[in-house]
């Protein structure tokens, strides 16, 4: 639950960012407002992983039962796989935090347009605009089959 609660907070506190009339893409401003959105996640995650750390260390037990302990270690593999995917999640938004620190931040890598600012409050990591990753996902479709 205190997961639950972390997030819950944070997303109440979450700000959008206003535009003002004729202000600068990208400016200083900006940045550090989505540098604060990825910090926040970061956090998010990291307490996340600390949680999952005590956890596995206090609920580690030897069930005598096979059936018991097979539900333990399936359980105990899905929360590995997930912080799995958060650790490269963490990885991603440090790039990102350096690519702000850079002033490469809010560019699609493909065409070099705005992401836009709405899009990046939704998806902070985001590489590319709108447009080239709908035409990214159409590819990855086709390739499929």
């Amino acid at each position: 639950m205190p997961a639950q609660q972390s997030t819950t907070e944070n997303l109440k506190t979450f700000v959008p960012y206003v535009e003002k009339k004729g202000e600068e893409y990208m400016n200083d401003k900006q940045k550090e407002h989505f540098r604060q959105i990825l910090l926040n996640w970061k956090a998010e995650l990291m307490e996340e992983v600390d949680r999952t750390v005590s956890h596995m260390k206090d609920e580690a037990a030897n069930f005598p039962d096979p059936a018991d302990r097979a539900t333990q270690e399936e359980e105990f593999s899905l929360e590995l796989r997930t912080r799995d995917r958060e650790r490269k999640l963490i990885k991603k938004i440090d790039s990102t935090i350096n690519l702000i620190d850079e002033d490469d931040y809010g560019y699609c890598n493909t065409c070099g347009v705005d992401i836009g600012i709405k899009r990046l409050e939704a998806r902070p990591t985001a590489t590319l605009c709108i447009d080239c990753k709908t035409l990214d996902e159409i590819k990855e479709r086709q390739e499929r089959g």
